[in-house]
């Protein structure tokens, strides 16, 4: 089958690969049939190269159909259309149980200290194939597939993998009041569908973003947005009373702009032998701060501050004094897929399309475009906020 490989820092390609097979009788194995980059794709292109290996397969936002089940899957079938969430979790342990699936205790990565297993990244996450591809085995698809209609278009669905429950899940934990305040930094996809989430939940919403197409698109869902830079912090202070908002979604993480010094760390950790890399990761303050340094001033006494964005380094350095002078909440944390599936399937079947989930792709392009699609999502060219690639057009 054909796949989206990573080679090395900043280069992907498709190539042969062999087909997945059953390796467990809890295993299904998933036509794709749309298939996005992501955000958090561009971590393992530009930053996490110390714990990737050529021939990776890249990608953990996808859906398709099944094309065969293991002998311990019964609740979908072959045939089913369905959509894959990006943490592979049991559904049977006790974090599970709790509602805790990114932290999955049968697929959690001991070896690394890190939580469940994800789709096509890394090592830190169990270094398991990812979808985009032509084909993806689905390790306990009992509980993790979600089966769906098959009237609607890919679109209705496909950010059901990852962006909009980890966007429904930001703005959640930033426990906004009822009729309160809410500021979204950064509006790439996951900040576009969570300033939309903060509007359709009866919050006003303020973003940030220096892209003039993600702002302009994120008018059109309501917001009020604002370039990046002072005059922006300073607009939407005066709009709450001179406090700052109730509550602040970082969507950016560790790819903000404004962060030179970090960005070069981004580069040469990028670059190190892998063991020397994974030494560097594990030890040294990489992030680009400015994102989250910018959450932490705007937000309200007593407000708090929700990370959705990844970050990547262990000694960050964090403004504790003022944190702790301004009695902020802070939460975060890689998303639960399944346990926001039964908010969010309603909402993206509504005819009226209240997340606006239509409007998110600006590019659909065959799988074996994703070099260039990467380079371009990167650098943000061609107005590009959303790319999926389709693994059936040629």
């Amino acid at each position: 089958m054909k796949a989206v490989t990573w080679q090395s820092t900043h280069q992907v390609s498709v190539q042969d690969v062999p087909d997945p097979q059953i390796l467990d009788a809890g295993d299904a194995i998933v036509r794709i049939t749309s298939t996005a980059i992501c955000g958090s794709d561009l971590h393992l292109y530009e930053v996490l190269g110390p714990y990737m290996e050529p021939g990776d397969v890249l990608g953990h936002e996808a859906m398709g159909v099944i094309e065969q089940v293991g002998s311990g899957v019964t609740r979908v079938r072959r045939g089913d259309r369905v959509v894959v969430p990006f943490n592979i979790s049991c559904g049977h342990c006790w974090m599970c149980t709790q509602g805790l699936q990114s932290q999955c205790e049968t697929t959690q990565v001991t070896e690394h200290g890190s939580g469940a297993s994800l789709f096509g990244f890394s090592k830190l996450y169990g270094q398991v194939p990812g979808g985009q591809a032509e084909l993806l085995r689905v390790p306990h698809a009992e509980y993790g597939l979600i089966a769906v209609g098959s009237d609607l278009p890919d679109e209705r669905y496909l950010f059901l993998s990852d962006i909009l429950p980890t966007a429904w899940q930001g703005v959640k934990y930033a426990d906004v009041p009822d009729g309160g305040t809410l500021a979204v930094i950064g509006l790439g996809p996951v900040g576009q569908f969570a300033a939309r989430i903060g509007v359709h939940l009866g919050s006003r919403v303020f973003a940030i973003d220096p892209v003039p197409e993600r702002r302009a698109m994120a008018a059109r869902h309501g917001v009020e947005v604002f370039d990046q830079g002072p005059d922006g912090v300073k607009t939407i202070r005066e709009a709450t009373d001179g406090r700052g908002p109730d509550a602040v979604v970082d969507a950016v993480g560790m790819e903000a702009h404004g962060s030179p010094v970090a960005r070069a760390a981004h580069q040469v950790v990028g670059h190190l032998p892998k063991p020397v890399g994974q030494r560097a990761m594990e030890t040294v303050g990489v992030d680009r701060l400015a994102a989250l340094h910018t959450s932490l001033d705007l937000v309200r006494r007593g407000g708090t501050v929700s990370l959705s964005g990844v970050y990547g380094g262990v000694a960050s350095p964090m403004p504790l004094l003022s944190m702790f002078d301004k009695q902020i909440q802070l939460r975060m944390g890689q998303c639960n897929v399944r346990a926001w599936i039964d908010d969010l399937l309603p909402l993206v079947e509504d005819p009226a399309d209240p997340l606006g989930v239509t409007d998110l792709i600006t590019h659909r392009l065959p799988l074996e475009e994703a070099a260039s699609a990467y380079a371009m999502f990167q650098k943000k060219h061609d107005g590009c906020i959303k790319v999926v690639l389709d693994p059936a057009r040629r």
